[in-house]
């Protein structure tokens, strides 16, 4: 299992006894087919609905786990028009319209299931009017739109080699009056670029990266190990080439994890970073690697840069060579809806580069 899927399993089993039983028995029918991170995020859902209902007199539960079916059964439309509202005009940690969008998602989900799924001893549904069938969630990012918003946000082209240039070897001239600064890049500079270029190189998630192990690597064959999104079965790990740029990168790395990083022999973890105060390395975390990004795509004069983004990077370019299915295989999409942004944004980087060999002739 994952790490962050360990995490938040345990997130998942802390939460839940303060949710009514209807919605644990729910968790307990979804957690064959969904992550826990999917099935933590759904509980956080519900506990935000929850207590708005409850602040708002719909529900006279003193805790989160004493509010009843029947004062579900009792919410109307205008109810859940306020709730939608709420989520979008709040002062504080106001939603964007797709985190709105996810939550209603979840309680329709739940509504569906008391309603249409589950029964009580009698053999009737659980829930014997549903409220939230009425609500109609429309698609907030089409791939089209989402193209849109990384128009020229993305590495293109030469960039791509030119960003792992820079993390090995031109940060350190912009940093070059900061003592601080460049012990920290000359002790990590191989193990960032590393990093960076497996990324832009094999397209993997951030998530993914983090949890590669030393025996998920293959040299040999330019393969990884990966535990891939969406995928329950703990115990397959799905194979992901890489580029040859990446191996020699892989490898300049692992010639000195085992020293830089004090690695001890029980740490499996692939990229490892020394903590603070502490002489062995651990694992890396996912907000290291995505400040590390954010640190270097400043400098290197991409300040919207993301680790997301290199991957967007990776996938813009790989699908100029492949079509649409392989771009999806190597990417680990659930269908070609989600690929079919890069179609979007490489119909406009080669009508870009069409232009620019029209002004060269």
């Amino acid at each position: 299992m994952s790490i962050q899927k360990t995490i938040d399993r345990a997130r998942l089993g802390e939460k839940l006894p303060e949710m009514p039983w209807y919605v644990q028995q729910f968790i307990d029918y979804k957690l064959p087919d969904l992550s826990p991170s999917t099935l933590l995020e759904y509980v956080r859902d519900y506990e935000s609905f929850f207590n708005w209902i409850r602040a708002e007199g719909l529900s006279a539960a003193p805790a989160l786990k004493d509010v009843t079916l029947e004062e579900l059964e009792s919410l109307r439309m205008e109810n859940i028009t306020a709730y939608r509202l709420y989520l979008t005009t709040r002062t504080e940690g106001t939603n964007s319209r797709t985190t709105v969008t996810r939550k209603l998602s979840a309680l329709r989900s739940m509504f569906h299931y008391l309603s249409q799924i589950a029964e009580d001893e009698h053999f009737y549904p659980l829930l014997k009017r549903n409220v939230m069938a009425k609500i109609e969630i429309k698609r907030t990012n089409k791939p089209k739109d989402t193209a849109a918003k990384l128009k020229g946000k993305i590495l293109e082209e030469e960039e791509l080699t030119s960003f792992i240039d820079y993390i090995r070897e031109g940060y350190a001239a912009d940093v070059a009056n900061n003592k601080q600064a460049l012990y920290a890049h000359a002790k990590n500079k191989e193990r960032d670029a590393c990093i960076a270029s497996l990324i832009l190189n094999s397209g993997l998630r951030v998530s993914e990266v983090i949890n590669l192990n030393m025996n998920d690597l293959d040299l040999g064959n330019k393969l990884l190990h990966v535990m891939r999104k969406g995928n329950n079965d703990e115990t397959f790990k799905t194979p992901v080439y890489y580029r040859d740029q990446a191996r020699l990168n892989l490898e300049r790395y692992l010639a000195l994890r085992d020293t830089e990083y004090a690695a001890p022999k029980r740490e499996k973890a692939l990229f490892l970073a020394v903590p603070n105060g502490q002489k062995e390395g651990k694992r890396m975390t996912k907000r290291a690697i995505q400040a590390m990004i954010i640190k270097y795509a400043k400098r290197f004069g991409k300040p919207y840069l993301t680790v997301h983004k290199l991957r967007h990077s990776f996938a813009t370019d790989y699908y100029l060579q492949n079509d649409i299915y392989k771009t999806k295989e190597q990417l680990g999409h659930a269908s070609t809806e989600t690929t079919e942004i890069y179609a979007h944004l490489t119909d406009k980087t080669m009508s870009e580069a069409i232009e620019r060999r029209g002004n060269e002739e």
